[in-house]
């Protein structure tokens, strides 16, 4: 598995349709100050789910909506599209290639698919849980992130390894099958 493209359309400073596509193995995005390199990051975080705005290096998650230039009007949508190759399987869906798109509106609202199909943002958790790509995303590491693991509380630490084990997964359904039995068990 990995990933052969990033398609960015009114995401922060990529406001017109841009494709990066990107080969096995490990890639480094590299330019100079200001160039959008941080903007590709998000981008990857913000198609595989990350909800916060702060993560997001912005204030509210409309920043990440093209806000406009001099000679260019602000746009009223972002859409990001990751797409994955999945010819060793890694993901549990049967396609050899995996399109997630997360489209963003200036209201708040977003939308997501899984190779064009609508879904929501349970879904795509849920497929890319056990890839080590997921919301926590451990193949890309970001300026401070390795410091910000080594520093936080042990219960974070434990989570960032249980699901770059793969093993989160399993303890949400474990945690979520036990609400259930107890919310049957109170009903008896």
């Amino acid at each position: 598995m990995y990933l052969k493209s990033l398609t960015l359309k009114g995401f922060k400073s990529f406001a017109s349709p841009t494709t990066l596509r990107f080969e096995p193995g490990i890639t480094v995005v590299v330019g100079p100050n200001g160039s959008g390199k941080s903007n590709v990051v998000d981008a990857l975080a913000c198609v595989m789910g990350e909800q916060g705005a702060k993560t997001l290096r912005g204030g509210k998650m409309e920043d990440v909506i093209f806000a406009g230039t001099s000679s260019r009007a602000p746009l009223g949508r972002a859409e990001v599209t990751v797409t994955i190759d999945n010819s060793d399987n890694a993901l549990p869906i049967d396609y050899s290639e995996v399109s997630i798109t997360r489209r963003m509106f200036r209201d708040g609202a977003s939308e997501y698919e899984i190779n064009g199909s609508g879904c929501r943002l349970m879904d795509v958790q849920e497929l890319l849980s056990d890839s080590g790509i997921g919301r926590e995303m451990h193949v890309i590491v970001g300026q401070g992130k390795l410091d910000a693991i080594l520093q936080s509380r042990p219960e974070d630490r434990r989570a960032f390894i249980e699901e770059a084990a793969g093993v989160l997964k399993h303890r949400k359904r474990k945690e979520k099958a036990l609400r259930k039995l107890d919310a049957m068990s109170a009903n008896l």
